[in-house]
């Protein structure tokens, strides 16, 4: 039986709102960004409580203020951000997955927690695939972010599949945590032990520019290293510039680099600090594979 298709209309939004899948895997030899969520932990849940295909396209919201309208009725689930959510202008307090009835709208308020909020429809949403991904990245999809008057197509659901004791409920612990766990870079070797110390030993502050393509540190760390060849990076690579300065590759990040690459976040890691905001707290932690 042919699906009837809704329409999400965005009323108010900020800067930054996108639409995210798993990203343009495969395609990194012909200069293409992975792109993708820069919270793979939250996305996956989405997807997983709405039992959606892994790759299926969510919100990633980066500012708080979302308001949207739905036109048909289906399931939404959400998580990253600890975010007050209302429904019709009723609070929505114990379940961070519900049913939509055609006309509702939702407001997600300010973010308690957390930096960046996941918001997943059942099925996903039906935008177009450029190169094999939905995910937005200016030069390749035809929005680089959404604005308010804005519509997203889904396919709309003919029955309530929720089973009224099913009331997920979104645990955001894990973010808080200040220790970013990492693996030796292709280039750790080449620094002294006094760098490698102060990696692990200080804390370092996340500075006001922060993307999604990368994340820079306010702390430096000196730097005698030479210059290095061009090589591939991939989202979660440390690098060191000339001037000592920490960058950690984004989602968005481009596929080489001509900085030492010596760091690589574990996902989890990448996940924690994509929640993290400007001017907060972080610290590294190695991870011996011996």
């Amino acid at each position: 039986m042919k699906r009837s298709i809704g329409i999400l209309q965005i009323l108010k939004t900020g800067p930054g709102l996108t639409i995210q899948d798993q990203g343009r895997l495969g395609r990194q030899s012909y200069g293409v960004p992975i792109s993708g969520p820069a919270d793979s932990l939250s996305f996956n849940w989405v997807n997983h409580v709405l039992q959606n295909d892994p790759h299926a396209s969510v919100l990633e919201v980066s500012q708080p203020g979302l308001r949207v309208k739905f036109t048909g009725k289906t399931t939404i689930a959400w998580a990253g951000a600890q975010v007050n959510v209302k429904r019709n202008g009723e609070p929505v307090t114990d379940t961070n997955l519900i049913q939509i009835e055609p006309n509702d709208e939702l407001e997600f308020g300010r973010f308690h927690t957390g930096n960046r909020l996941y918001i997943g429809i059942k099925d996903g949403f039906l935008e177009e695939e450029i190169l094999g991904s939905q995910s937005f990245y200016k030069g390749i999809s035809a929005k680089s972010s959404f604005k308010p008057l804005d519509e997203l197509t889904y396919n709309c659901l003919q029955s309530s599949p929720l089973n009224h004791f099913a009331k997920p409920k979104w645990n955001s612990d894990w973010y808080k945590n200040p220790w970013l766990d990492f693996y030796e870079g292709p280039d750790f070797s080449f620094l002294s032990e006094d760098q490698k110390q102060k990696l692990v030993n200080h804390e370092f502050t996340l500075s006001l520019l922060s993307s999604r393509m990368g994340i820079l540190l306010e702390e430096k760390l000196e730097n005698h290293l030479p210059e290095m060849p061009t090589n591939p990076v991939f989202p979660g690579f440390v690098q060191l510039t000339s001037g000592g300065t920490l960058i950690i590759l984004g989602p968005d990040a481009q596929v080489t680099g001509g900085y030492p690459r010596i760091m690589i976040l574990s996902a989890l890691a990448q996940s924690i600090l994509a929640q993290k905001r400007p001017g907060q707290h972080i610290k590294f932690r190695k991870i011996n594979l011996k």
